[in-house]
């Protein structure tokens, strides 16, 4: 009698699915972290890619001259996004500023640069892979299983907070840069509950 190998599945002991955003205890974590490693360009990038809710194509490939003006960093900020081509808006908060500040501080890099450069030759900024790496770096340092948090956690992270406070689906539309709302509804894994919730608190 013949024996029929079994394939194992793909996603066998793997985590699949949405990458969950942070909660506010691991984005202080990270925070922390960096802080005390000195690490200017990491937390620069942290706070950026947590306020910006940018894709990590988008992080990237941000130039100096897109947060700033003259030496000072914006609170507001607009990019050009690469996936749909379409302008989305951002803020820069206090301790982001500060941030990018001290790294520009370090970095001496002008208004027409990356402003997170590689350190490898052959590319001109981080690549989408370096960040996917540093961003599990940072998961570790906050004592979270890397392997379930990914770029799409930073992007998810400030909006999932907007939208629990405010149930604001328009909103967070708009500062995720979602053509269409169901989009941004898959997107932030609204719970089929959370959805009922809603329609129960609303009367016609």
């Amino acid at each position: 009698m013949e024996t029929i190998n079994k394939r194992e599945a793909w996603n066998k002991g793997k985590l699949v699915g949405q990458k969950p955003p942070l909660k506010p205890k691991d984005i202080w974590a990270i925070r922390i972290y960096l802080q005390n490693a000195h690490a200017v360009r990491d937390l620069a990038m942290f706070n950026l890619a947590i306020d910006s809710k940018l894709r990590g194509c988008d992080l990237v490939s941000l130039r100096v001259r897109d947060i700033t003006h003259g030496n000072q960093v914006l609170s507001r900020a607009m990019v050009i996004q690469r996936k749909t081509q379409r302008p989305v808006q951002f803020e820069l908060t206090e301790p982001t500023r500060t941030a990018v500040t001290a790294w520009l501080e370090k970095s001496r890099l002008r208004g027409d640069q990356f402003l997170f450069p590689s350190r490898v030759a052959k590319s001109p900024h981080v690549s989408t892979r370096q960040y996917a790496r540093i961003v599990h770096h940072w998961a570790e340092s906050a004592g979270l299983d890397s392997s379930a948090y990914g770029t799409h956690s930073m992007r998810r992270t400030k909006a999932t907070l907007i939208y629990k406070r405010t149930k604001n689906l328009r909103a967070v539309q708009l500062l995720l840069g979602h053509s269409k709302l169901e989009s941004t509804v898959r997107y932030l894994g609204i719970e089929v509950d959370d959805a009922l919730e809603i329609s129960e608190q609303t009367e016609i």
